[in-house]
């Protein structure tokens, strides 16, 4: 396949009243998840009809677990390890492209048996995968009050130990911008093989707050904003991606803005690929 652009269901906060402003003509694909029932999620699935290429990001219900996999935050981890694996058969059944989810995960310093922890994850995750034929993603999060510690160690982890799982990345770009600011482009150049999919939104700090907003090209001269071109640029090389529009509704971004970010982001990625 080539590239992808997606939407994702943050936009609307996955909200089914807001489902059609997902189905943009300008994207192919969609990225949801944290339904507010079975009724809305079959909902979706009505809605979409084999129109777009669909991924779920995990949880696939409010309210249930969203990084307890490593340790326990809202649930104890084998909770959640049987959450993610109902989730991984069920979707697996109705057509999803993959299933995302928040790996690896730590609230704060990384203990000296990190590389242990990832690895055992990424067995059981890789195991998942197989048995149910369904493309598993990781997304690397960072921790309780934007701690980077979990995202800096897993630059260390080794490549052959991840290679050996047959697991995709996903990058979203402004948890690494917070974690490692301009080191993005040496963790872009380690992962960029296993990277499937993209998160894209800038970042707005609103008293204390991170908040994830629309990209655009007039942020790249705007001091306050984090410089993306590059890092966009970089990504789009290698092995085909989807880059999904990740924004939330909180800064309300008008249709003009939103439309600008999107043309920009396709022509910045057929320029480099």
């Amino acid at each position: 396949m080539a590239h992808k652009l997606g939407m994702s269901g943050s936009t609307i906060l996955s909200d089914e009243a807001k489902f059609d402003e997902l189905f943009r003509t300008e994207t192919d694909h969609i990225e949801i998840g944290e339904f507010a029932s079975e009724h809305a999620f079959r909902q979706f699935l009505e809605k979409n009809l084999n129109e777009k290429s669909y991924g779920i990001h995990s949880p696939l219900y409010r309210s249930n677990s969203k990084y307890d996999l490593l340790e326990y935050v809202q649930m104890e981890p084998e909770q959640a390890w049987e959450q993610i694996e109902q989730e991984a058969e069920k979707l697996s059944r109705l057509g999803a492209e993959y299933m995302l989810v928040h790996f690896p995960y730590f609230k704060g310093e990384v203990g000296e048996n990190g590389n242990a922890q990832i690895e055992a994850g990424l067995q059981r995750l890789s195991n998942l995968q197989k048995e149910t034929n369904l493309p598993i993603v990781c997304e690397p999060k960072l921790g309780k009050g934007a701690n980077p510690a979990g995202i800096s160690h897993l630059y260390n982890f080794p490549i052959d130990a991840w290679e050996k799982y047959g697991l995709h990345l996903c990058m979203d770009i402004g948890d690494y911008l917070i974690a490692v600011g301009d080191g993005i482009d040496q963790h872009i150049q380690k992962w960029n093989e296993f990277i499937k999919v993209v998160h894209l939104h800038n970042v707005v700090n609103d008293t204390g707050h991170y908040i994830w907003n629309m990209i655009h090209p007039s942020q790249e001269h705007d001091p306050s904003y984090y410089k993306v071109e590059e890092i966009i640029k970089q990504l789009a090389t290698g092995k085909d991606k989807i880059f999904v529009f990740e924004h939330t509704p909180h800064t309300q971004p008008d249709e003009q803005t939103v439309r600008e970010g999107i043309q920009w982001v396709r022509e910045l990625i057929v320029s480099t690929s």
